[in-house]
């Protein structure tokens, strides 16, 4: 069985572009900590939806910085297609996750220029990257960040209450989500009364109501015991199947090994990328 999304590389556009891109760490927090989370992540503004033929991610020769100035990405080339199914790995403090943000514009660069579906989003102002944010991105993360008190369903309509729809077209979106990822029976659940894959499953129905371009995922499965990990995966694989590029984080290599192409970070630089579409990488100096 070939990998998920080895099927869609051959006529796959580039989605996000970095070239020479750097970036200084200021007493940065990881997104999961930032306040407003909800509001970040997904925006105040509706708006339309970018160019559907343009790349889903590519980064040249990003560099992040600690406050310290130590390097925390250095000399980065990567371009992510659409379609694509890419896993990246990588020790702690090897630079993955930075990557990862600043791909989900959680993060802007100190200098170089990020195209995101062939725009330039180096330097936009806060509230625009939010609707892109919400219009393009979707996030899941490790500990599912789902709002306590809201049920599944409403969980899931969150993003689309930054984005314009109506009330009508949310619930259609969020019943037919919640069935697709196998909860139909848990629409009124709050999360205290989900297992952990349950939760999960309402987080990546919520990533995907606002039918994003590319996927984030910050070690989706860190929580999980394998056979609830391989469930999720398997929903990912689905949801790549559509054509959704996806880019996940992740230390467990057989998840890896179900990506379409496994990228590996050490000590900032990219020091392997194999699989269909990855181009050839030059040795670290």
């Amino acid at each position: 069985m070939a990998p998920a999304g080895s099927s869609a590389l051959a006529t796959g556009q580039p989605v996000v572009e970095l070239s020479g891109i750097r970036k200084v760490f200021r007493q940065v927090l990881a997104p999961e900590a930032r306040p407003g989370l909800f509001a970040r992540l997904w925006g105040r503004a509706a708006g339309g939806r970018d160019r559907p033929d343009a790349p889903a991610a590519a980064a040249p020769d990003v560099a992040q910085n600690a406050e310290a100035g130590v390097e925390v990405l250095s000399g980065i080339d990567l371009t992510i297609r659409a379609g694509e199914f890419v896993a990246l790995q990588g020790t702690s403090g090897s630079g993955k996750s930075t990557l990862l943000h600043l791909m989900g514009l959680l993060d802007s660069p100190t200098s170089g220029t990020y195209r995101l579906l062939g725009r330039d989003v180096s330097h936009l102002a806060d509230d625009e990257l939010s609707r892109l944010r919400n219009t393009v991105l979707g996030f899941v993360f490790q500990s599912f960040y789902l709002v306590p008190y809201a049920t599944a369903l409403e969980n899931v309509m969150l993003p689309g209450m930054y984005s314009g729809l109506s009330q009508g077209e949310l619930r259609s979106r969020g019943l037919e989500l919640l069935d697709r990822v196998g909860l139909a029976d848990r629409v009124n659940f709050k999360p205290a009364n989900l297992s952990g894959g349950q939760q999960q499953r309402v987080a990546m129905a919520r990533a995907l109501l606002n039918r994003p371009r590319l996927i984030l995922a910050d070690e989706p499965t860190g929580q999980l015991d394998s056979a609830t990990s391989a469930d999720i995966m398997r929903l990912f694989a689905q949801v790549n199947a559509t054509g959704t590029s996806i880019v996940l984080v992740t230390h467990d290599e057989d998840v890896a090994a179900q990506a379409g192409r496994l990228i590996r970070i050490a000590d900032g630089r990219l020091v392997s990328d194999s699989g269909p579409g990855a181009p050839s990488v030059p040795a670290p100096a």
